[in-house]
């Protein structure tokens, strides 16, 4: 029985962990804006784009920035704030 409950407790604990980190962005897709304005917001602001993916639900940008620092960037596919950094 205890066995039972361990195993039950752990596969909840990595359910749990699971669903939070599918998604980091939750929009509906209705409510997506074209990934090619992100990418002419980002020129605009001096950043060099070198790929734009979807991923966890947000748009995943890697490029660099207007500095010259390499980025891959999670950005909200509806409003493009940035949601990680990496």
């Amino acid at each position: 029985m205890k066995r039972f409950a361990l195993s039950l407790l752990i596969a909840s604990v990595a359910g749990i962990g699971t669903a939070a980190a599918e998604d980091i962005c939750n929009v509906p897709q209705a409510e997506w804006q074209p990934k090619e304005a992100l990418q002419q917001k980002l020129v605009s602001e001096g950043w060099t784009i070198k790929a734009i993916k979807i991923d966890e639900g947000c748009y995943e940008v890697y490029g660099k920035d207007a500095a010259g620092q390499r980025m891959e960037t999670y950005f909200d596919p509806k409003s493009f704030a940035v949601m990680k950094q990496d």
